[in-house]
């Protein structure tokens, strides 16, 4: 950075450039020199009994799943479904979020150091006062609170980062449902926010995703003379499939956390909550989604392959809600495209997959579920886009809706129309009430353009730590007068 000052030089910093759907190693602006972080993969510290951990940018959720697995450490990583080679450090950064207990990662971070764009670097007080070990423990330190500053932001490249991560629970299941009538959804909504405010601490993430969706991660994507006029699965298809599969209108995904007689507690009250709204409820512990695994191998035919595929996705995802990193979540990605992927080691962005990711956030009400479920249905398919809905939970009051817009990256054609279609969705969305958590690098100068008092605050805080405006200009703060 003392280079970059001295010769007016904008640099971008990543972690390891996997930030799939957003952007990948993509800076905002044209003319910048990346900064490569990721052979930064040192664990600094680590404390194996309050569970703290400091980690370089280019530690991945694999290395630390390994490094505590080595260790005998019973702790959690803070998992995403963006797979183990993904930088926790980056996606704490990026307010990322899984399905852990500690489901919103930045909440997680209690310290962090950086480098200015003067080559300065910036410590937090406790850790200047000569108290690295409380600065790691108390996230709030002393004096004004800096931390925040570096998150979604360009004021200066975090070089390392503590997080406090969970310890592994006694017991850990996940609650599978089921909504057989798309109608059953509103009550969904309410029963599922009644219950993360009757179970905190215990009922983690709740995911409702819709069939769609679901068959995105089951059944491979049809042949070209099953589409319609549009390119896309027609009603009748979807209906079908999820026949085939098994696959209701809504299923939701949950997880539990706690003692085994907490856990059974709160299977109780969930399986009363969920009495005449929810169907084939199910409780699966890792150990019993193995059963459900060797069964699958014992089915002849159709029945038994498509069973061992549902079997393969639902241990994959138990193993991440244990916070064990993997793949499960990534073959989506190649799904619409028909591209081949390798059996580990998927690289979205290498292989050529066309996605970009619509987060919006929307209030846990039931009619503005509904709003935004109907506004999703409509939308999507005028843009050439498959209506996959994920709905997760973030805390009791919001759930953020993770919607991927898959095509074809070798069509330039339909590259174009995703570009469009995600603008299009966020400001449509935007009119109605829903604005999304994160942005891809192509949106975020349409988001500065509809700021006022907020983009000034930024920008003044950026005039003042990057006078020369070095450090990922234009990423979620508008560039200097002089630079534009």
């Amino acid at each position: 950075m003392r280079i970059a000052a001295e010769f007016r030089l904008a640099v971008h910093p990543i972690s390891t450039g996997n930030n799939w759907g957003y952007g990948s190693a993509l800076p905002t602006s044209d003319c910048v020199t990346l900064i490569d972080l990721g052979a930064l993969q040192a664990i600094l510290d680590f404390d194996p009994e309050l569970g703290v951990v400091t980690v370089e940018p280019g530690v991945t959720q694999g290395m630390l799943a390994d490094f505590l697995d080595r260790g005998g450490h019973d702790y959690m990583v803070p998992v995403t479904g963006a797979g183990p080679n993904c930088s926790v450090l980056a996606n704490a950064l990026e307010r990322g979020y899984g399905i852990t207990p500690h489901a919103d990662h930045f909440s997680a971070v209690t310290d962090l150091e950086a480098v200015l764009a003067d080559g300065s670097i910036h410590r937090s007080a406790l850790a200047e006062a000569g108290s690295p070990e409380l600065a790691r423990l108390f996230k709030w330190g002393i004096g004004p609170y800096f931390t925040g500053l570096f998150s979604q932001s360009g004021f200066g490249i975090v070089t390392k980062m503590s997080i406090v991560l969970v310890r592994r629970p006694q017991c850990a299941k996940v609650c599978l449902f089921s909504l057989a009538d798309d109608k059953l959804l509103e009550a969904a909504v309410q029963r599922v926010r009644r219950l993360l405010v009757e179970l905190p601490g215990t009922l983690g993430g709740v995911n409702l995703m819709n069939r769609h969706r679901v068959l995105a991660m089951t059944a491979p994507y049809p042949d070209a003379s099953q589409l319609d006029a549009h390119g896309l699965m027609p009603p009748d298809l979807v209906e079908q499939l999820g026949r085939a599969y098994q696959i209701a209108p809504w299923t939701g995904f949950a997880t539990l956390y706690g003692r085994r007689s907490v856990v059974a507690a709160a299977q109780k009250e969930i399986r009363r909550a969920f009495k005449g709204v929810g169907s084939r409820l199910l409780f699966l512990s890792p150990r019993q989604a193995g059963w459900l695994t060797a069964l699958a191998r014992r089915l002849p035919g159709g029945m038994g392959e498509r069973l061992g595929r549902s079997a393969t996705t639902l241990n994959s995802s138990l193993e991440l809600v244990q916070g064990r990193p993997n793949e499960t979540a990534l073959p989506l990605a190649y799904w619409r495209a028909r591209l081949p992927q390798p059996a580990a080691g998927r690289n979205p962005a290498a292989d050529g997959c066309g996605l970009l990711w619509y987060a919006p956030l929307i209030p846990m009400r039931p009619a503005d579920v509904r709003r935004f479920v109907n506004f999703a249905r409509h939308e999507l398919p005028r843009l050439g886009m498959e209506p996959l809905i994920t709905l997760t939970s973030q805390g009791d009051r919001l759930f953020d809706s993770t919607v991927p817009l898959l095509f074809d990256k070798r069509d330039s054609t339909a590259s174009t129309a995703a570009s469009t279609g995600l603008e299009h969705l966020i400001e449509a969305g935007r009119r109605l009430g829903f604005y999304p958590y994160r942005l891809h690098v192509q949106s975020q100068a349409a988001h500065l353009a509809r700021q006022t008092e907020n983009a000034s605050v930024a920008s003044r805080l950026r005039q003042a730590l990057d006078p020369l405006d070095l450090i990922a200009p234009g990423r979620y703060a508008g560039r200097h007068p002089q630079d534009r």
